[in-house]
Protein backbone atom coordinates (compact mmCIF):
# COMPACT_ATOMS: atom_id res chain seq x y z
CA UNK A 1 0.00 0.00 0.00
CA UNK A 2 1.43 3.35 -0.82
CA UNK A 3 2.32 5.91 1.28
CA UNK A 4 0.29 8.99 1.22
CA UNK A 5 2.33 12.31 0.40
CA UNK A 6 2.92 14.64 3.27
CA UNK A 7 0.86 17.52 3.18
CA UNK A 8 2.98 20.83 2.21
CA UNK A 9 3.52 23.21 5.20
CA UNK A 10 0.68 25.65 4.98
CA UNK A 11 1.80 29.14 6.81
CA UNK A 12 -0.27 32.00 7.17
CA UNK A 13 0.57 35.04 5.45
CA UNK A 14 0.16 38.60 7.21
CA UNK A 15 -0.52 41.11 4.85
CA UNK A 16 -0.74 44.23 7.24
CA UNK A 17 2.40 43.46 9.39
CA UNK A 18 2.24 46.87 11.32
CA UNK A 19 5.65 48.45 11.59
CA UNK A 20 7.27 46.06 9.92
CA UNK A 21 7.68 45.73 5.94
CA UNK A 22 8.68 41.82 6.26
CA UNK A 23 5.31 40.28 5.21
CA UNK A 24 5.26 36.90 8.03
CA UNK A 25 5.77 33.81 5.95
CA UNK A 26 4.96 35.79 2.76
CA UNK A 27 6.95 35.47 -0.62
CA UNK A 28 7.69 38.92 -0.79
CA UNK A 29 11.65 40.14 -0.04
CA UNK A 30 12.01 43.40 2.15
CA UNK A 31 10.61 46.63 0.75
CA UNK A 32 9.41 44.52 -2.35
CA UNK A 33 5.71 44.87 -1.54
CA UNK A 34 6.03 48.63 -2.67
CA UNK A 35 5.90 47.47 -5.95
CA UNK A 36 2.64 45.58 -5.80
CA UNK A 37 0.08 46.50 -8.37
CA UNK A 38 -2.25 47.27 -5.82
CA UNK A 39 0.05 49.56 -4.02
CA UNK A 40 -1.48 52.61 -2.24
CA UNK A 41 -0.54 56.01 -4.00
CA UNK A 42 2.44 57.53 -4.26
CA UNK A 43 1.87 59.93 -1.32
CA UNK A 44 0.47 57.35 0.68
CA UNK A 45 3.19 55.38 0.08
CA UNK A 46 5.85 58.13 0.93
CA UNK A 47 4.05 58.53 4.05
CA UNK A 48 3.94 54.86 4.61
CA UNK A 49 7.62 54.53 4.06
CA UNK A 50 8.46 57.78 6.75
CA UNK A 51 6.51 56.40 9.10
CA UNK A 52 8.30 52.85 9.49
CA UNK A 53 11.69 53.01 11.70
CA UNK A 54 14.56 53.14 10.19
CA UNK A 55 16.21 49.84 10.04
CA UNK A 56 13.06 48.84 8.48
CA UNK A 57 12.59 50.85 5.35
CA UNK A 58 12.94 49.62 1.79
CA UNK A 59 16.64 50.26 0.62
CA UNK A 60 16.80 53.02 -2.46
CA UNK A 61 16.92 49.89 -4.94
CA UNK A 62 13.86 48.72 -3.76
CA UNK A 63 12.15 51.90 -4.16
CA UNK A 64 13.80 53.04 -7.43
CA UNK A 65 12.14 49.67 -8.79
CA UNK A 66 8.42 50.94 -8.84
CA UNK A 67 9.18 54.47 -10.04
CA UNK A 68 11.92 54.38 -12.49
CA UNK A 69 12.50 52.30 -16.04
CA UNK A 70 16.08 50.88 -16.64
CA UNK A 71 17.48 51.61 -20.03
CA UNK A 72 17.55 48.86 -22.66
CA UNK A 73 21.73 47.88 -22.05
CA UNK A 74 22.17 47.87 -25.98
CA UNK A 75 19.71 50.55 -26.73
CA UNK A 76 20.26 53.20 -24.55
CA UNK A 77 22.36 56.19 -25.75
CA UNK A 78 25.96 55.95 -25.87
CA UNK A 79 27.99 57.97 -23.86
CA UNK A 80 30.69 60.18 -26.51
CA UNK A 81 34.21 59.65 -23.74
CA UNK A 82 32.89 55.27 -24.88
CA UNK A 83 32.65 55.75 -28.51
CA UNK A 84 35.82 57.42 -28.86
CA UNK A 85 37.58 54.80 -26.42
CA UNK A 86 36.03 52.06 -28.52
CA UNK A 87 36.76 53.65 -31.83
CA UNK A 88 40.68 54.18 -30.68
CA UNK A 89 41.14 50.43 -29.77
CA UNK A 90 39.64 49.21 -32.47
CA UNK A 91 41.76 51.42 -34.55
CA UNK A 92 44.74 50.41 -32.56
CA UNK A 93 43.76 46.85 -32.93
CA UNK A 94 43.60 46.98 -37.04
CA UNK A 95 46.62 49.09 -36.88
CA UNK A 96 50.02 47.28 -38.55
CA UNK A 97 52.39 46.61 -35.30
CA UNK A 98 55.86 48.78 -35.81
CA UNK A 99 59.17 48.25 -34.02
CA UNK A 100 62.25 49.71 -34.54
CA UNK A 101 65.39 47.23 -34.08
CA UNK A 102 69.03 48.28 -33.73
CA UNK A 103 72.25 46.86 -32.62
CA UNK A 104 72.91 47.62 -28.71
CA UNK A 105 76.42 46.01 -28.05
CA UNK A 106 76.06 42.55 -29.47
CA UNK A 107 72.80 42.01 -29.82
CA UNK A 108 69.62 43.42 -31.53
CA UNK A 109 67.18 44.91 -29.54
CA UNK A 110 63.64 47.29 -29.61
CA UNK A 111 64.83 50.46 -29.28
CA UNK A 112 61.16 51.86 -30.27
CA UNK A 113 57.59 50.40 -30.97
CA UNK A 114 54.29 51.80 -31.51
CA UNK A 115 51.28 52.03 -29.29
CA UNK A 116 49.87 48.77 -31.56
CA UNK A 117 53.20 46.74 -30.71
CA UNK A 118 53.39 48.48 -27.35
CA UNK A 119 49.50 46.47 -26.34
CA UNK A 120 50.66 42.72 -27.75
CA UNK A 121 53.16 42.89 -25.24
CA UNK A 122 56.39 44.41 -27.33
CA UNK A 123 58.30 46.73 -25.02
CA UNK A 124 61.66 48.64 -25.65
CA UNK A 125 64.85 46.45 -24.56
CA UNK A 126 63.10 43.56 -25.40
CA UNK A 127 65.59 41.28 -27.91
CA UNK A 128 64.69 41.24 -31.40
CA UNK A 129 64.20 37.08 -31.86
CA UNK A 130 61.68 36.93 -28.37
CA UNK A 131 60.17 40.19 -30.11
CA UNK A 132 59.60 37.94 -33.80
CA UNK A 133 58.77 34.81 -31.72
CA UNK A 134 55.85 36.85 -29.46
CA UNK A 135 53.96 38.79 -32.32
CA UNK A 136 54.69 36.83 -35.51
CA UNK A 137 53.32 40.23 -38.31
CA UNK A 138 55.30 42.44 -36.48
CA UNK A 139 56.85 44.88 -39.13
CA UNK A 140 60.71 45.67 -37.95
CA UNK A 141 62.35 48.26 -39.37
CA UNK A 142 66.30 49.44 -39.02
CA UNK A 143 66.92 52.20 -36.49
CA UNK A 144 68.64 54.92 -38.12
CA UNK A 145 69.86 57.43 -35.24
CA UNK A 146 71.77 60.05 -38.20
CA UNK A 147 68.14 60.54 -39.75
CA UNK A 148 66.28 61.12 -36.43
CA UNK A 149 69.38 63.83 -35.27
CA UNK A 150 69.00 65.41 -39.16
CA UNK A 151 65.22 65.54 -38.40
CA UNK A 152 65.46 66.80 -35.12
CA UNK A 153 68.45 69.28 -36.31
CA UNK A 154 65.82 70.72 -38.74
CA UNK A 155 63.12 71.30 -36.34
CA UNK A 156 65.54 73.16 -34.13
CA UNK A 157 66.56 75.29 -37.50
CA UNK A 158 63.17 76.21 -38.02
CA UNK A 159 62.15 76.79 -34.34
CA UNK A 160 64.93 79.58 -35.30
CA UNK A 161 63.68 80.92 -37.76
CA UNK A 162 59.58 81.27 -36.37
CA UNK A 163 59.71 80.59 -32.50
CA UNK A 164 62.40 81.61 -30.44
CA UNK A 165 66.31 82.59 -31.69
CA UNK A 166 68.13 80.18 -29.08
CA UNK A 167 66.65 76.46 -29.76
CA UNK A 168 68.44 73.55 -29.66
CA UNK A 169 68.51 69.54 -30.16
CA UNK A 170 68.17 67.82 -26.84
CA UNK A 171 70.09 64.43 -27.24
CA UNK A 172 68.00 62.48 -28.34
CA UNK A 173 64.57 63.30 -28.73
CA UNK A 174 63.36 66.81 -28.03
CA UNK A 175 64.30 70.57 -28.12
CA UNK A 176 64.99 72.87 -26.02
CA UNK A 177 63.13 75.99 -26.76
CA UNK A 178 64.03 79.54 -24.95
CA UNK A 179 61.16 81.42 -24.73
CA UNK A 180 62.98 83.88 -22.66
CA UNK A 181 61.56 87.64 -23.96
CA UNK A 182 59.45 85.96 -26.72
CA UNK A 183 56.57 84.30 -25.04
CA UNK A 184 54.21 87.10 -25.36
CA UNK A 185 54.60 87.42 -28.98
CA UNK A 186 52.87 84.08 -29.61
CA UNK A 187 50.06 84.53 -26.39
CA UNK A 188 51.89 83.52 -23.37
CA UNK A 189 53.18 80.40 -22.77
CA UNK A 190 49.90 78.02 -22.57
CA UNK A 191 48.72 79.28 -26.20
CA UNK A 192 52.59 78.71 -27.60
CA UNK A 193 52.19 74.96 -25.60
CA UNK A 194 49.16 74.48 -27.65
CA UNK A 195 49.96 75.92 -31.02
CA UNK A 196 53.28 73.32 -30.95
CA UNK A 197 51.72 70.59 -30.10
CA UNK A 198 49.25 71.17 -32.94
CA UNK A 199 51.87 71.72 -34.99
CA UNK A 200 53.38 68.32 -34.07
CA UNK A 201 50.47 66.72 -34.83
CA UNK A 202 50.47 67.99 -38.57
CA UNK A 203 53.72 66.80 -38.88
CA UNK A 204 52.85 63.09 -37.62
CA UNK A 205 54.81 63.83 -34.44
CA UNK A 206 53.25 63.03 -30.51
CA UNK A 207 54.89 65.56 -28.51
CA UNK A 208 55.09 66.56 -24.46
CA UNK A 209 55.97 69.86 -23.94
CA UNK A 210 56.73 71.64 -20.34
CA UNK A 211 57.98 75.21 -19.14
CA UNK A 212 60.13 75.65 -16.19
CA UNK A 213 62.68 78.11 -15.40
CA UNK A 214 65.50 75.67 -15.94
CA UNK A 215 66.40 73.81 -18.78
CA UNK A 216 67.11 70.62 -16.68
CA UNK A 217 63.52 70.75 -14.73
CA UNK A 218 61.84 71.36 -18.27
CA UNK A 219 63.79 68.37 -19.56
CA UNK A 220 62.81 66.09 -16.91
CA UNK A 221 59.22 67.63 -16.61
CA UNK A 222 58.26 66.38 -20.38
CA UNK A 223 59.78 63.16 -20.47
CA UNK A 224 58.35 61.82 -17.25
CA UNK A 225 55.47 64.24 -15.99
CA UNK A 226 52.08 62.60 -16.02
CA UNK A 227 51.13 65.36 -18.26
CA UNK A 228 51.61 65.92 -21.88
CA UNK A 229 51.68 69.84 -21.32
CA UNK A 230 53.09 71.07 -17.80
CA UNK A 231 53.94 74.64 -17.18
CA UNK A 232 55.19 75.12 -13.77
CA UNK A 233 55.13 78.69 -12.13
CA UNK A 234 57.91 80.37 -11.05
CA UNK A 235 59.77 79.79 -8.21
CA UNK A 236 58.27 76.04 -7.95
CA UNK A 237 60.41 73.66 -9.46
CA UNK A 238 61.23 71.75 -6.32
CA UNK A 239 57.65 70.84 -5.57
CA UNK A 240 57.12 70.09 -9.54
CA UNK A 241 60.92 67.74 -9.33
CA UNK A 242 59.91 66.08 -6.03
CA UNK A 243 57.40 63.10 -7.51
CA UNK A 244 59.84 62.24 -10.29
CA UNK A 245 62.23 59.25 -10.69
CA UNK A 246 65.87 60.16 -10.17
CA UNK A 247 66.22 59.11 -13.70
CA UNK A 248 64.66 62.18 -14.92
CA UNK A 249 68.18 64.16 -14.08
CA UNK A 250 69.76 62.78 -16.66
CA UNK A 251 72.05 60.60 -14.37
CA UNK A 252 74.15 57.50 -15.90
CA UNK A 253 73.20 54.04 -15.79
CA UNK A 254 76.29 53.63 -12.81
CA UNK A 255 74.24 56.39 -10.86
CA UNK A 256 71.11 54.46 -11.33
CA UNK A 257 72.34 51.28 -10.13
CA UNK A 258 73.86 53.38 -7.12
CA UNK A 259 70.72 55.21 -6.24
CA UNK A 260 68.63 52.08 -6.31
CA UNK A 261 71.52 50.31 -4.43
CA UNK A 262 70.72 52.74 -1.86
CA UNK A 263 66.81 53.24 -1.68
CA UNK A 264 67.00 56.64 -3.80
CA UNK A 265 64.03 56.34 -6.33
CA UNK A 266 62.73 60.07 -6.53
CA UNK A 267 63.84 63.41 -6.54
CA UNK A 268 62.52 63.97 -2.95
CA UNK A 269 64.47 61.41 -1.54
CA UNK A 270 67.54 62.96 -2.69
CA UNK A 271 67.03 66.60 -1.95
CA UNK A 272 67.35 66.38 2.36
CA UNK A 273 70.69 64.14 1.93
CA UNK A 274 74.27 66.23 2.51
CA UNK A 275 75.72 66.94 -0.96
CA UNK A 276 79.16 65.23 0.45
CA UNK A 277 77.68 61.62 1.44
CA UNK A 278 75.61 61.80 -1.89
CA UNK A 279 78.55 62.50 -4.14
CA UNK A 280 80.35 59.93 -2.33
CA UNK A 281 77.34 57.43 -3.24
CA UNK A 282 76.29 58.22 -6.33
CA UNK A 283 79.09 60.49 -7.79
CA UNK A 284 79.94 64.13 -8.86
CA UNK A 285 78.07 64.32 -11.80
CA UNK A 286 74.56 63.58 -9.79
CA UNK A 287 75.34 66.62 -7.49
CA UNK A 288 75.85 68.62 -10.71
CA UNK A 289 72.34 67.91 -12.70
CA UNK A 290 70.48 68.27 -9.53
CA UNK A 291 72.11 71.81 -9.07
CA UNK A 292 71.26 72.47 -12.90
CA UNK A 293 67.33 70.98 -12.48
CA UNK A 294 66.59 73.29 -9.75
CA UNK A 295 68.76 76.35 -10.72
CA UNK A 296 72.07 76.07 -8.48
CA UNK A 297 74.15 75.79 -11.45
CA UNK A 298 73.50 77.37 -14.74
CA UNK A 299 73.03 75.58 -17.76
CA UNK A 300 73.36 77.63 -20.69
CA UNK A 301 71.41 76.43 -24.12
CA UNK A 302 74.04 76.79 -27.39
CA UNK A 303 71.60 77.54 -30.06
CA UNK A 304 71.52 76.37 -33.37
CA UNK A 305 72.67 78.86 -35.85
CA UNK A 306 71.17 79.51 -39.00
CA UNK A 307 73.85 79.58 -41.35
CA UNK A 308 72.10 79.48 -44.19
CA UNK A 309 71.19 82.99 -43.50
CA UNK A 310 73.78 85.21 -45.78
CA UNK A 311 75.77 87.67 -42.90
CA UNK A 312 77.87 90.43 -43.95
CA UNK A 313 79.90 92.47 -41.25
CA UNK A 314 82.03 95.17 -40.55
CA UNK A 315 84.52 95.84 -37.59
CA UNK A 316 85.64 99.88 -37.60
CA UNK A 317 88.64 100.61 -35.94
CA UNK A 318 86.77 103.92 -34.70
CA UNK A 319 83.50 104.40 -33.89
CA UNK A 320 81.22 106.40 -35.79
CA UNK A 321 78.53 108.76 -34.88
CA UNK A 322 76.96 110.94 -37.58
CA UNK A 323 74.52 109.54 -40.55
CA UNK A 324 76.78 109.85 -43.50
CA UNK A 325 79.09 107.58 -41.97
CA UNK A 326 76.30 105.04 -40.94
CA UNK A 327 75.01 105.65 -44.91
CA UNK A 328 78.33 104.33 -46.05
CA UNK A 329 78.87 101.72 -44.00
CA UNK A 330 75.46 100.50 -45.27
CA UNK A 331 76.61 100.58 -48.79
CA UNK A 332 79.55 98.88 -48.30
CA UNK A 333 77.32 95.97 -46.63
CA UNK A 334 75.10 95.59 -49.08
CA UNK A 335 78.07 95.33 -51.85
CA UNK A 336 79.53 92.49 -49.87
CA UNK A 337 75.59 90.86 -48.80
CA UNK A 338 74.54 91.71 -52.89
CA UNK A 339 77.89 89.03 -53.74
CA UNK A 340 77.18 86.16 -51.24
CA UNK A 341 73.27 86.32 -52.83
CA UNK A 342 74.07 86.35 -56.09
CA UNK A 343 76.02 83.56 -55.76
CA UNK A 344 73.54 81.12 -54.37
CA UNK A 345 71.15 82.78 -56.74
CA UNK A 346 69.25 84.35 -54.18
CA UNK A 347 67.49 87.59 -53.55
CA UNK A 348 66.63 89.06 -50.32
CA UNK A 349 63.00 89.58 -48.74
CA UNK A 350 64.18 91.26 -45.40
CA UNK A 351 66.96 92.43 -44.42
CA UNK A 352 67.93 93.14 -40.47
CA UNK A 353 71.04 95.49 -39.85
CA UNK A 354 72.70 95.67 -35.99
CA UNK A 355 74.77 98.12 -34.78
CA UNK A 356 76.67 97.10 -31.51
CA UNK A 357 77.21 100.66 -29.40
CA UNK A 358 80.70 101.54 -27.50
CA UNK A 359 78.89 100.87 -24.00
CA UNK A 360 77.24 97.28 -25.24
CA UNK A 361 73.90 98.62 -26.44
CA UNK A 362 72.23 97.47 -29.71
CA UNK A 363 70.48 99.50 -32.26
CA UNK A 364 68.51 97.17 -34.52
CA UNK A 365 66.74 98.67 -38.10
CA UNK A 366 65.01 96.07 -40.32
CA UNK A 367 63.37 96.85 -43.90
CA UNK A 368 61.50 94.39 -46.06
CA UNK A 369 60.92 93.77 -50.07
CA UNK A 370 57.70 93.07 -51.68
CA UNK A 371 60.09 91.12 -53.88
CA UNK A 372 62.80 88.99 -53.74
CA UNK A 373 65.88 91.48 -55.27
CA UNK A 374 69.78 91.53 -54.54
CA UNK A 375 70.02 95.23 -56.31
CA UNK A 376 72.23 97.58 -54.32
CA UNK A 377 70.68 100.97 -54.87
CA UNK A 378 67.26 99.99 -53.69
CA UNK A 379 68.37 98.54 -50.71
CA UNK A 380 70.52 100.91 -49.79
CA UNK A 381 67.67 103.51 -50.52
CA UNK A 382 65.55 101.45 -48.12
CA UNK A 383 67.82 101.58 -45.05
CA UNK A 384 68.73 104.96 -45.54
CA UNK A 385 64.69 105.83 -44.72
CA UNK A 386 65.69 103.99 -40.96
CA UNK A 387 68.93 106.15 -40.43
CA UNK A 388 66.86 108.78 -38.35
CA UNK A 389 65.98 105.73 -35.68
CA UNK A 390 69.25 104.56 -34.57
CA UNK A 391 70.96 106.17 -31.64
CA UNK A 392 74.52 105.94 -32.24
CA UNK A 393 75.29 107.38 -28.65
CA UNK A 394 79.18 106.89 -27.72
CA UNK A 395 79.76 105.72 -31.18
CA UNK A 396 79.23 102.02 -33.20
CA UNK A 397 81.63 99.91 -33.88
CA UNK A 398 80.82 96.52 -34.88
CA UNK A 399 77.85 96.30 -37.81
CA UNK A 400 75.82 93.40 -38.95
CA UNK A 401 73.49 93.44 -41.91
CA UNK A 402 71.52 90.00 -41.95
CA UNK A 403 68.98 88.75 -44.54
CA UNK A 404 66.67 86.40 -42.37
CA UNK A 405 64.42 85.83 -45.45
CA UNK A 406 65.88 84.68 -48.72
CA UNK A 407 63.48 83.70 -51.89
CA UNK A 408 65.38 81.90 -54.95
CA UNK A 409 65.99 84.88 -58.29
CA UNK A 410 67.06 83.73 -61.43
CA UNK A 411 67.96 86.22 -64.69
CA UNK A 412 65.09 88.53 -65.77
CA UNK A 413 64.65 88.67 -69.21
CA UNK A 414 64.13 92.21 -70.38
CA UNK A 415 64.19 91.11 -74.14
CA UNK A 416 60.55 92.32 -74.68
CA UNK A 417 61.17 95.41 -72.31
CA UNK A 418 64.39 96.87 -74.24
CA UNK A 419 62.76 96.42 -77.45
CA UNK A 420 59.47 98.41 -76.34
CA UNK A 421 56.89 96.17 -76.98
CA UNK A 422 55.83 96.75 -73.03
CA UNK A 423 55.18 99.59 -71.07
CA UNK A 424 54.13 97.78 -67.90
CA UNK A 425 56.35 99.07 -65.03
CA UNK A 426 56.71 97.01 -61.77
CA UNK A 427 55.38 99.03 -59.06
CA UNK A 428 57.66 96.79 -56.39
CA UNK A 429 60.19 99.57 -56.28
CA UNK A 430 57.20 102.85 -55.66
CA UNK A 431 55.77 99.89 -52.68
CA UNK A 432 58.75 99.39 -50.81
CA UNK A 433 59.36 103.08 -50.75
CA UNK A 434 56.29 103.76 -49.84
CA UNK A 435 56.29 101.18 -47.30
CA UNK A 436 59.23 102.31 -46.08
CA UNK A 437 57.83 105.28 -45.02
CA UNK A 438 54.27 104.50 -43.67
CA UNK A 439 54.03 101.05 -42.81
CA UNK A 440 53.96 97.58 -44.91
CA UNK A 441 50.74 97.06 -43.51
CA UNK A 442 49.60 100.46 -45.07
CA UNK A 443 50.07 99.39 -48.85
CA UNK A 444 47.72 96.88 -50.02
CA UNK A 445 46.06 96.51 -53.22
CA UNK A 446 42.14 95.34 -53.74
CA UNK A 447 41.08 92.07 -54.96
CA UNK A 448 37.88 90.47 -55.84
CA UNK A 449 36.33 87.38 -53.14
CA UNK A 450 33.50 85.54 -55.13
CA UNK A 451 30.71 86.94 -53.03
CA UNK A 452 27.24 88.05 -53.76
CA UNK A 453 26.85 90.07 -50.33
CA UNK A 454 29.19 93.25 -51.29
CA UNK A 455 30.97 94.11 -47.99
CA UNK A 456 32.64 90.38 -48.28
CA UNK A 457 33.26 90.37 -52.26
CA UNK A 458 36.16 92.83 -51.80
CA UNK A 459 39.68 91.97 -49.63
CA UNK A 460 43.23 93.28 -49.25
CA UNK A 461 46.05 91.29 -51.53
CA UNK A 462 49.38 91.94 -52.19
CA UNK A 463 49.89 95.69 -53.85
CA UNK A 464 52.08 93.62 -56.06
CA UNK A 465 50.40 90.92 -57.54
CA UNK A 466 47.63 91.91 -59.86
CA UNK A 467 44.34 91.35 -59.15
CA UNK A 468 41.98 88.60 -60.37
CA UNK A 469 39.19 89.84 -62.78
CA UNK A 470 35.93 91.82 -61.76
CA UNK A 471 32.49 91.16 -62.53
CA UNK A 472 30.26 93.16 -64.54
CA UNK A 473 28.44 94.65 -61.24
CA UNK A 474 27.91 98.70 -60.87
CA UNK A 475 29.42 98.96 -58.09
CA UNK A 476 30.32 102.27 -55.95
CA UNK A 477 33.36 104.10 -55.72
CA UNK A 478 33.78 104.15 -52.05
CA UNK A 479 31.92 101.09 -50.04
CA UNK A 480 31.51 101.52 -46.57
CA UNK A 481 32.53 98.61 -44.79
CA UNK A 482 29.92 98.83 -42.46
CA UNK A 483 26.45 99.79 -44.05
CA UNK A 484 24.99 103.44 -42.21
CA UNK A 485 21.45 103.49 -41.08
CA UNK A 486 19.26 106.00 -42.41
CA UNK A 487 15.93 108.03 -40.90
CA UNK A 488 12.75 109.33 -42.04
CA UNK A 489 12.58 107.52 -45.65
CA UNK A 490 9.88 107.89 -47.76
CA UNK A 491 9.43 105.62 -50.33
CA UNK A 492 6.85 103.75 -52.17
CA UNK A 493 5.98 99.93 -51.52
CA UNK A 494 7.02 97.31 -52.60
CA UNK A 495 9.84 97.62 -55.05
CA UNK A 496 9.83 102.09 -55.73
CA UNK A 497 13.47 103.84 -54.80
CA UNK A 498 13.29 106.26 -52.23
CA UNK A 499 12.01 109.88 -52.48
CA UNK A 500 13.39 111.30 -49.34
CA UNK A 501 16.12 110.21 -46.76
CA UNK A 502 17.81 111.64 -43.93
CA UNK A 503 21.69 110.73 -43.48
CA UNK A 504 24.09 112.05 -40.68
CA UNK A 505 21.76 114.57 -39.94
CA UNK A 506 21.22 116.07 -43.68
CA UNK A 507 18.22 115.36 -45.58
CA UNK A 508 18.15 114.35 -49.17
CA UNK A 509 15.59 114.92 -51.73
CA UNK A 510 15.73 112.13 -54.69
CA UNK A 511 15.13 112.90 -58.29
CA UNK A 512 16.16 109.89 -60.08
CA UNK A 513 16.55 106.42 -58.96
CA UNK A 514 17.61 103.08 -60.66
CA UNK A 515 16.65 99.00 -59.17
CA UNK A 516 15.93 97.20 -57.20
CA UNK A 517 19.52 94.74 -57.55
CA UNK A 518 18.00 92.23 -54.77
CA UNK A 519 20.82 90.14 -53.20
CA UNK A 520 19.84 87.31 -51.27
CA UNK A 521 22.12 86.13 -47.98
CA UNK A 522 23.94 83.39 -47.80
CA UNK A 523 22.95 81.32 -46.66
CA UNK A 524 25.33 78.73 -45.51
CA UNK A 525 27.29 80.77 -43.36
CA UNK A 526 24.69 81.07 -40.57
CA UNK A 527 20.91 81.19 -40.28
CA UNK A 528 19.69 84.37 -40.19
CA UNK A 529 20.82 84.87 -43.77
CA UNK A 530 19.08 82.16 -44.92
CA UNK A 531 15.45 84.14 -45.66
CA UNK A 532 17.18 87.32 -45.94
CA UNK A 533 16.72 89.77 -48.85
CA UNK A 534 18.34 93.30 -49.88
CA UNK A 535 17.08 95.48 -52.80
CA UNK A 536 19.61 97.95 -53.85
CA UNK A 537 19.16 101.54 -55.50
CA UNK A 538 21.39 103.74 -57.34
CA UNK A 539 19.98 107.20 -56.50
CA UNK A 540 20.41 110.81 -57.06
CA UNK A 541 19.64 113.71 -55.36
CA UNK A 542 18.67 117.47 -56.44
CA UNK A 543 22.46 118.36 -55.85
CA UNK A 544 23.74 115.97 -58.42
CA UNK A 545 25.12 112.83 -55.49
CA UNK A 546 24.80 109.26 -56.05
CA UNK A 547 24.39 107.20 -53.37
CA UNK A 548 23.69 103.68 -53.04
CA UNK A 549 21.14 102.85 -50.31
CA UNK A 550 19.08 99.54 -49.77
CA UNK A 551 16.25 98.15 -47.74
CA UNK A 552 16.39 94.93 -45.81
CA UNK A 553 13.31 92.96 -46.43
CA UNK A 554 11.23 92.31 -49.90
CA UNK A 555 7.95 94.19 -48.87
CA UNK A 556 5.44 91.09 -48.77
CA UNK A 557 7.41 88.53 -45.99
CA UNK A 558 8.62 89.50 -42.78
CA UNK A 559 10.96 87.03 -42.53
CA UNK A 560 13.53 88.34 -45.33
CA UNK A 561 14.08 91.79 -43.30
CA UNK A 562 12.58 94.79 -41.16
CA UNK A 563 12.23 97.22 -44.13
CA UNK A 564 14.84 99.47 -42.80
CA UNK A 565 16.72 101.36 -45.22
CA UNK A 566 20.61 101.86 -45.14
CA UNK A 567 23.81 103.76 -47.17
CA UNK A 568 25.95 101.69 -48.36
CA UNK A 569 28.08 103.33 -50.48
CA UNK A 570 28.90 106.86 -52.21
CA UNK A 571 29.25 107.05 -56.55
CA UNK A 572 31.41 109.40 -57.85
Amino acid sequence: MPRPSPAALQLPVDDNPGACSVPRGGGWRPGARWARTEAPAGGDAESQIAALPAHARPPMRELGRRSEAATHPYRGPVPAEHTALVQATVAAFHAEPLALVGKVGRREEVVAACSSATSLGITVGMAATHARALVSDLDFRPFEPDADAALLDTLALRAVRRWTPIAAVTPSDGLWLDLTGCAHLHGGEERFCRRLRAFCARAGFTARVAVADTPGAAHALARFGRADVTIVPPGRIVEALEPLPIASLRLSDTALNAGRKFGFETVADLLPVARGPLARRLGLPTIKRLDQALGGVAEPITPREDAEAPVAERRLLEPICTAEAIERVMGDLLGDLAELLQARGLGARALRLTGLRVDGGEQVVAVGTSRPTREVSHLHRLLKLRIERIEPGLGLEHFTLVAPHTEPLDAVDLGAVLAGETLVRDPARLVDVVAGRIGPRAVFRLAPVESHVPERAVTRSDPVEAPGSWPAWIRPIRLFARPEPLSRVIALMPDQPPRRFEWRGTTYMIVAGDGPERIHGEWWRRDAETWAVRDYYRVEDEKGGRYWVFRRGDGFQSETGDLSWWMHGVFA
